[in-house]
């Protein structure tokens, strides 16, 4: 009889890297590994365990049991178009806790709660207390000014030309080297950002500051580490003027991840900023079926299946 191997446990994503880009090949698990295969065969290993999430760009093929794999251990696969920038699809490894995603809804539709929890947000990203008496509305008037002021400055400081934020989504080779570089530099935050929201148990739709989209939640917890991260990173490799400006821009991004430990502090902050809301996590209601078979502890984040 064959030994059964033990069943795959997902490693938390504060213990992971943080993002890798793969383009033309086919995505496999081949004698056990995962790998990705080049058109002359030619296997690379990916190490999808210790992944927060692998970006899919265009000439890559995915198979069921890559999806599989990537799934059983926690990785969140997103489907993007050139350089990252356009989101098509994403796989969905996390988001399985009903009490977060209830939570989370309860929060947002609690208008004080809703308020409380932006004046977080912009607490922790700017380093002090919001204004007070102020609408939402007002605070994101308030957050934009200071954001087009932070990328004046760190134009300035890099020596970059800035006419501010101008990029066509479906033109990539439009925009300046600045703003393709920042295009680049924000994609690999909200891969990350995502696949740390799901490993949670929350919702990326449901949003604070952000609403309507479909990651409207990721766009709010990235935008609190964004210009400490990504921003610089886009700014100094513009300057440097490469011949291969998103390739250097994910490289440094990387960099900066592991350097500042972000994705030690993305699930902490996310659960900062909520429960500054006021608001406890529902109890389930008394006449709830529990599950047949309990729960095992999971190795993983709260949201992770495995």
């Amino acid at each position: 009889m064959q030994p059964q191997l033990p069943p795959l446990r997902p490693i938390p994503i504060k213990a992971r890297v943080s993002v890798l880009f793969l383009e033309k090949g086919n995505l496999d698990v081949l004698d056990g590994a995962f790998v990705v295969v080049d058109k002359n065969g030619v296997r690379t290993h990916v190490p999808v365990g210790g992944l927060a999430c692998l970006m899919l760009e265009p000439g890559t093929r995915v198979s069921h049991a890559a999806a599989v794999l990537a799934s059983r251990v926690g990785c969140l696969l997103i489907w993007v178009g050139e350089a990252g920038v356009r989101l098509y699809a994403s796989g969905q490894p996390g988001g399985a806790r009903a009490d977060r995603l209830l939570y989370q809804a309860r929060l947002a539709l609690d208008d004080s709660a809703r308020l409380k929890v932006v004046r977080k947000m912009y607490a922790v990203r700017f380093g002090e207390e919001a204004p007070a008496h102020r609408s939402i509305e007002q605070l994101r008037s308030i957050e934009g000014s200071r954001v087009k002021n932070l990328y004046k400055l760190f134009a300035n400081q890099y020596g970059v030309t800035w006419h501010g934020r101008k990029y066509d989504p479906d033109e990539w080779g439009s925009g300046d080297m600045a703003n393709r570089c920042l295009s680049a530099a924000t994609a690999c935050l909200y891969g990350v950002t995502e696949a740390a929201v799901l490993a949670a148990g929350y919702a990326p739709a449901v949003g604070f500051i952000h609403t309507g989209k479909p990651l409207s939640f990721v766009y709010d917890i990235a935008d609190i580490f964004k210009f400490e991260t990504v921003v610089p990173v886009a700014f100094k490799v513009a300057a440097q003027k490469s011949g291969e400006p998103e390739r250097a821009v994910r490289i440094a991004c990387r960099d900066a991840f592991r350097k500042s430990q972000l994705l030690t502090r993305i699930i902490p902050t996310m659960e900062t900023v909520l429960s500054a809301g006021g608001l406890k996590c529902p109890d389930p209601p008394e006449d709830s079926v529990p599950p047949a078979i309990p729960n095992k502890e999971p190795s993983g984040d709260a949201g992770h299946r495995g």
